[in-house]
C-alpha cells in the first residue's frame, strides 16, 4: 500500500465522519440529509443519506472501491452483528486456555444425585 493511498483513505474517513456528524435529521420524514458537498464520498448537498424504508444506505466499502482503493476490506471494521473488534480479538489473537481454573476445580464438591422430594415437593409441613 502506498503512502498516497493511505492519505486518501484518511481523507475519506474524515469526510465520512463529518457527513454523519453534521447531517440534518428530518424527524417528520425520518430521514438524514447531507448538509454540504462531499466530493470524496460522491455525496452532494441535500442527498438523503439515511432513511427508514425502501432505501439503499451508503456503504463505506463501496466508496473506497469508487476511489480505486485496493484491499478495501483492510479499512473496514468488523460488523457489530458478528461481534466487532472484541470478538475478533478473543477468537483470533488471544489463546484459549482450558486449564485456567484447574486448581479451583479440585476444591469443588462433586454434585450428588437429587433424591425424590418428600410429600411431592410441597414441603415438610404439609400433609
Amino acid at each position: 500500500m502506498t503512502l498516497n493511498e493511505k492519505e486518501t483513505v484518511e481523507e475519506i474517513k474524515v469526510q465520512w465522519k463529518s457527513l454523519w456528524q453534521q447531517r440534518l435529521d428530518d424527524k417528520v420524514r425520518a430521514e438524514g440529509i447531507a448538509t454540504s458537498d462531499y466530493t470524496k464520498l460522491y455525496v452532494e448537498k441535500g442527498t438523503i443519506i439515511h432513511a427508514t424504508r425502501s432505501f439503499k444506505a451508503l456503504s463505506f466499502k463501496e466508496i473506497l472501491e469508487k476511489n480505486q482503493i485496493e484491499n478495501s476490506e483492510r479499512f473496514i471494521q468488523p460488523s457489530p452483528r458478528v461481534g466487532g473488534w472484541a470478538k475478533f480479538i478473543k477468537t483470533s489473537i488471544t489463546v484459549n486456555r482450558p486449564d485456567r481454573h484447574r486448581r479451583a476445580l479440585l476444591y469443588v464438591e462433586p454434585v450428588r444425585e437429587k433424591q425424590q422430594p418428600k410429600k411431592g415437593g410441597r414441603g415438610w409441613l404439609h400433609k
